[in-house]
């Protein structure tokens, strides 16, 4: 069990997950724009293409399969968190998300948290900063964590580097 950064090798397999967890708990809740618009955010050349920018992502991997993923974009801004729909609830998204953190490169990190996984991220630490939108049919919840340098140090015992140019 590790969490490690995504290689390209991984982008179908992450592809497959984060469609699948999005099928099961997000999809229902969403226009017929909305589901399209994911589709395509989360096709595995869309993950490739986004590798090779300034996002940083991480696959937290058990006997070679990969359960989970986050996507950290510019090292402020949660861009995508899923696990395997038969591996949530045990700890595989808290541990991405400590991952991603210390990555991150200001004091307050966001997410545009769907609807349902609201909870989820007020477990993280995060809170809710605004009211409901939607942009391109997708439905989330603005929400944020304030960061202090505590976490950070905790964080570079275990994690290594922040993300930056080159790293992926």
């Amino acid at each position: 069990m590790a969490v490690r950064a995504m290689e390209q090798r991984d982008v179908q397999e992450v592809s497959q997950i984060v469609v699948a967890a999005f099928s099961d708990a997000v999809a229902s809740g969403l226009s017929q724009e909305g589901i399209a618009t994911f589709m395509s955010l989360s096709a595995p050349e869309a993950f490739a293409k986004r590798m090779t920018g300034e996002n940083c992502m991480f696959v937290y991997e058990d006997k070679g399969e990969i359960m989970g993923v986050i996507e950290f974009k510019e090292g402020r801004h949660v861009a995508m968190l899923f696990v395997a729909p038969d591996r949530q609830r045990s700890g595989i998204g808290r541990k991405l998300v400590r991952v991603a953190l210390f990555h991150r490169r200001v004091p307050s990190v966001t997410v545009s948290a769907s609807l349902s996984s609201v909870p989820a991220y007020e477990n993280y630490g995060f809170e809710v900063a605004g009211p409901e939108e939607e942009r391109q049919g997708l439905r989330y919840v603005p929400m944020k964590i304030e960061l202090n340098n505590a976490l950070n140090a905790d964080c570079l015992s275990h994690w290594g580097p922040p993300c930056g140019a080159g790293y992926r």
